[in-house]
């Protein structure tokens, strides 16, 4: 039995020294970015000519919010199950369909094939920030970086095991939409009094103002350009924003309780710093508090930006008769 094994081994070495065959010692995509098949994220890839390296994730191994310094995401490489590394060259040139294809083309071959069989994957991710806007200082997340590096892998090759102690996969790069802070109209914000909250939205989302001071919004004018000011703290004068998903945004949404459960909450970031601004005016008994959110940070996870410096969440008018 030991000597057809040898002699089936000794057939596969002379068939990958075939005339056009690629020999490889060692892995080199260092100048090729990586790519994905579908928006799972689960199968990253890089191609050369002949040469493709494969990144195989268990779904959502890529979280889009930063790591902490120096605590990357650590994943166990294991070929039998989610999380895989192969390297594969051919006899010919590897395209997208080989690699993403539901029926990858007859050609080109494998004509060699490492399969990583230990070591860990390292993942730290950073977000992409737009620049802060020249107006009013406000910044906006366009995407995420996820650089992965591989420690001390075990390549299972056809000539035996090699071991990489640091392997740099490289940049993983997912862009987003900045998040969308255009109310349907801008100068009305609401206001619920039982629940001291003020707010404005759209179809798809809301900015509201919780447990606000009640003098805040005191009916009587201020002063130009003295408005009332009041610190946004852990407990007074929370600032939230809240993206939704499923039928539009109404104003029936608000002000109950329980709160609707469609449309239902995809996302929530909370204000941290800043002020809250309110300027008052009255004219024929109509009041007018405009409320203006200064140098808020919002915060989700690990993630970040910045409202701006005076973002104004609109007008709650109301009469005094």
């Amino acid at each position: 039995m030991k000597k057809y094994a040898c002699l089936l081994l000794f057939a596969l070495l002379l068939n990958g020294c075939d005339d056009g065959n690629l020999t490889v010692d060692t892995i080199d995509f260092d100048t090729v970015a990586s790519t994905n098949c579908d928006t799972t994220n689960t199968l990253l890839y890089k191609l050369k000519d002949r040469e493709a390296l494969l990144l195989q994730l268990d779904q959502g191994s890529l979280d889009n919010d930063p790591t902490p310094a120096g605590q990357p995401v650590i994943i166990n490489i294991d070929n039998e199950g989610q999380n895989r590394v192969v390297y594969r060259s051919y006899d010919g040139k590897v395209g997208v369909s080989n690699i993403c294809g539901i029926i990858p083309p007859k050609t080109p071959n494998v004509i060699e094939e490492w399969v990583g069989t230990q070591g860990k994957i390292e993942i730290t991710t950073t977000q992409i920030t737009s620049p802060p806007s020249e107006v009013d200082g406000s910044t906006r997340i366009t995407g995420y970086n996820h650089n992965i590096i591989f420690r001390n892998i075990t390549f299972l090759k056809p000539a035996g095991p090699q071991v990489e102690e640091k392997y740099v996969f490289g940049d993983f790069k997912i862009t987003q939409n900045p998040l969308n802070l255009t109310f349907a109209k801008p100068e009305e914000a609401k206001e619920c009094t039982t629940f001291n909250q003020v707010y404005n939205y759209n179809a798809a989302f809301y900015v509201m103002l919780e447990h606000f001071d009640p003098t805040l919004f005191v009916n009587e004018a201020t002063p130009a350009d003295k408005p009332r000011i009041r610190d946004i703290t852990s407990t007074q004068n929370n600032v939230v924003y809240r993206a939704l998903t499923g039928v539009a945004l109404t104003d029936a949404y608000f002000c109950n309780v329980p709160v609707p459960s469609n449309p239902a909450v995809k996302e929530t970031w909370n204000g941290t710093n800043g002020t809250v601004e309110v300027a008052t005016q009255i004219t024929n008994n109509i009041v007018m508090h405009t409320i203006t959110l200064r140098n808020v940070t919002l915060v989700k996870g690990n993630s970040s930006f910045k409202l701006g410096n005076n973002f104004v969440l609109g007008t709650v008018t109301k009469s005094t008769n």
